[in-house]
Formats: C-alpha cells, structure tokens, sequence
C-alpha cells in the first residue's frame, strides 16, 4: 500500500502508552467479570448451550423468515434461532426456567407460534432438553481447548523460531483472549457454542499476524548485520516493513465482518461482533504487545547465542 510504503513510525517508542491501554482494558475487564459474578451468579453471560434449556425444532408448511419468527416469540428477547435445512424449518433453543419442565417451555414455544401463524402452519418435529451437567461439560472442553491451543502455540513457534518467540506470542494471545472476554463480561454477550468458534478463530488470526512479524524480524536478524544492529530498531524497522500487509489484511477481513454484522441478520450478529473485536485487538497486539514482549524477554533471558557459543567452545575443546 502506498500509503505506508517506506513507513517509519516509532512503534517500539509507544510500547508503555500500549501498555497502560492495554492494562487499562483488562482492569475493565475483570472488573465487569467480578460483577457479574456479583450480579447474575456467573462470570459470564451463558447461553442455552452452556446453561441447559429446550431445543425445539419446528417445521412451518410454507417458507417462513426468521426475522418473522423471531418477532413471534419476543423480538429481541427472543430465544436463538437456527435454520435447520431448508427455508420452511427452525431450531429453537428457549432457556429452561426454574420450576418448569421440557413440556411447558415447549409448549409455551407452540402457544405463540399459533397466536401469530395458527396452529395448522406448522409442526413440533422434536423437541429435546439440554442438562446444566452438559452444559458445564461443554464449559471445561472449551477452556481446555483454548489452553490446548496456547501450548500448541508456544511449542510451534518455538520449534519454527525460538522459544523467546513462542513465549511473546503466548503472551500476545492470551492479551487478546483475555481482552476480549473480558468486552463479552461488559456487555453481556451471551456465550454459546458459536462465541467459542469465533474465540478460536481470534486466537488463530492473532497468531497468525503475530508470525508475519516474528518472521520477518528473524529474517532481519539473519541478514548481514542484523545481529549488530540496535535490537529495538530492527523490531521496529521489521514491524514498518510488515505494516502494509497487516493493514491490507485486516482491512479487509473488517469490510467482510462489518457485512456480515450488517447484512447477516441476528443469528450470526454475536458471532461477527466478537470476530471484529478479535480481529482489531489480535492487529494491535500483533504490534504493540508480541514485539514489545519479545524485546522485554531478550531483554531480561538473552537471545539464546551465549548458550550456543560456549556450548561450541565446549565441544571443540572435548573434540
């Protein structure tokens, strides 16, 4: 992009400012997560998929809209809302209150959708209850999925590169995730399955343009010179040099998710709002926290090259 062609903004000079930022945003963060807590008993706003409730499939004899189904059962309070198959048939997933059963959440389902299509439009294919047990089941794997991804993460990179770069990626997304969950505490969005997909997908986004850069600055390094040069120049020479390619790619998976947000409807809305809050934070941290992180690591641990060299002169000497 020629708008950052020969670019040489001081990005490395701005690292503490990103870092009060940063630390400003996850104090938020938990801060709206211990309200919750306070508040509505968990840490996050849980959908039927984690804190049980009724799925209710229904099949509507003529092809309905689902904005139409939606205003039937509430509007914007609503339960999600799922096309199963074709046009004509829905999945809903309605909270299962206390005190109440399967069939009376189901039923009240039916009651308002034959107030506004009668009772003849269409029919219960099968309705099913989903337990509080599988709920927090579901909770475990999808925490134990993201720390898996973390470890594969740190242990990819550190083969790939070193394992200061692995550990300033680590660093990188778990800011991200953290940042992120912490706007979903804030705001209430409600957690379900698909939050957990797009949550995965930031983590992989992230990593993915933090590599960009870490290559790159390796390349730089690997160059005549480089291990001579200043160490917070070149990261942040490395970091200009990438900075067309980061804002192209993000700039335009934004322009999609913006779409998407727009055009999309309610059933993917929650799903493309935490996807381009994970896509600028994984932007941002890709070059005010990833390399800043690696500088502080070299910083206070080295660059590994001592420890290679005098394990040289130990074998040439043995030798």
């Amino acid at each position: 992009m020629w708008l950052f062609h020969d670019a040489k903004y001081a990005f490395i000079a701005m690292r503490r400012k990103a870092y009060v930022v940063s630390a400003a945003a996850l104090a938020l963060g938990i801060g709206a997560m211990m309200f919750n807590i306070f508040t509505i008993g968990r840490w996050q706003q849980y959908g039927v998929d984690f804190d049980g409730g009724v799925l209710v499939q229904v099949s509507f004899s003529q092809p309905l809209d689902d904005s139409d189904l939606r205003a039937a059962l509430g509007g914007a309070s609503a339960p999600p809302i799922t096309r199963f198959g074709g046009d004509n048939e829905f999945v809903i997933r309605a909270p299962l209150e206390e005190e109440r059963d399967i069939d009376e959440v189901a039923g009240d389902v039916e009651v308002q959708l034959a107030a506004s299509f009668g009772e003849s439009s269409f029919e219960v294919v099968r309705q099913e209850s989903v337990g509080p047990k599988i709920g927090r089941e579901l909770e475990q794997r999808a925490a134990l999925a993201i720390l898996f991804s973390l470890a594969l993460t740190l242990i990819y990179i550190a083969i790939r590169f070193e394992v200061r770069f692995g550990l300033a990626a680590v660093i990188a997304t778990a800011h991200d995730m953290l940042i992120v969950l912490g706007l979903l505490a804030l705001f209430r969005v409600e957690i379900a399955l698909p939050t957990v997909a797009a949550i995965l997908t930031i983590l992989g986004y992230s990593l993915n343009d933090t590599i960009v850069v870490f290559d790159r600055i390796r390349e730089n390094l690997n160059a005549k010179g480089g291990r001579r040069e200043d160490p917070y120049r070149l990261v942040n020479r490395s970091i200009n040099e990438t900075l067309p390619r980061t804002v192209l790619t993000s700039g335009t998976t934004l322009a999609v998710l913006f779409s998407l947000l727009a055009l999309g409807g309610a059933v993917i809305r929650d799903f493309t709002i935490v996807l381009i809050l994970g896509v600028m934070i994984g932007t941002y941290s890709s070059i005010f926290i990833a390399s800043p992180a690696l500088l502080e690591i070299q910083k206070r641990f080295g660059t590994g090259d001592a420890r290679k060299k005098q394990q040289g002169r130990r074998v040439a000497a043995a030798v």
